[in-house]
């Protein structure tokens, strides 16, 4: 019997982690905790009241790569997952971008004459901002339209299309970022914190654009079904 997916209900969650260590981000956004002993991934679902389906869906999704939205409606939950995007941003804004901040700062020497060390903080402080504001929208905006029509309350002057098509990815400059320090930061004898940030800066990128496909390949298309079902029942 041949299984649709890579990970079930009835695996360990241990060793999804151990097959997946991203999934740990993936857990986290979840509200899911460590110390989950043997029990599977649905017995640890349940015991900490998380949806089970949509666990698997994001778990699925971001480990098989592959891009195609499923119509069942009963695939994975709009609520829950719009829940996981928003500790997302979370996690994004208060702790992942803030850290790599911070060790940009501690990395950096500022004894040069030249102006590249101000410029890679200046640089990424402005990247922030965009993110910032990009995920800051989405929250106000975004998911305030969704949570009203999952209630039934339709708007006649938005609609997630209108979202989907300004939905431009975030990771840009940082794959800028990540070039301009590697291409033009002045070589030291003891290079670890640099490359240490580096590697953080890679693992952010790579975070950031799988979030941005699980809102262009779950969240939007689903929410597209969403509308249509309740412009056919008006």
């Amino acid at each position: 019997m041949n299984e649709p997916h890579k990970y079930k209900a009835t695996d360990k969650m241990s060793d999804l982690i151990c097959d997946n260590y991203s999934l740990l981000m993936v857990m986290s956004r979840f509200g899911l905790s460590l110390g989950f002993g043997d029990r599977n991934v649905k017995d640890v679902c349940k015991a900490q009241g998380v949806d089970c389906q949509t666990f698997l869906a994001v778990a699925n999704f971001i480990s098989e790569e592959q891009y195609s939205y499923n119509e069942d409606e009963n695939a994975f939950s709009i609520t829950s997952l719009m829940n996981y995007l928003k500790q997302a941003h979370t996690y994004f804004l208060d702790f992942c971008l803030p850290a790599i901040r911070r060790k940009l700062i501690e990395s950096i020497d500022y004894s040069g004459t030249d102006n590249v060390a101000l410029l890679i903080i200046k640089f990424f402080d402005e990247y922030v901002k965009e993110v910032r504001r990009h995920m800051e929208y989405e929250n106000k905006s975004v998911f305030t339209y969704v949570e009203n029509l999952l209630q039934g309350e339709t708007s006649g002057t938005y609609n997630i299309a209108t979202f989907a098509s300004r939905h431009d990815p975030i990771d840009t400059k940082l794959k800028e970022l990540k070039n301009i320090i590697i291409k033009y930061y002045p070589g030291e004898e003891n290079s670890n914190s640099m490359n240490a940030v580096l590697f953080d800066i890679f693992n952010c990128e790579q975070d950031l654009a799988s979030h941005s496909l699980v809102e262009d390949y779950m969240f939007i298309p689903a929410v597209m079904q969403l509308e249509r079902r309740e412009k056919n029942e008006q």
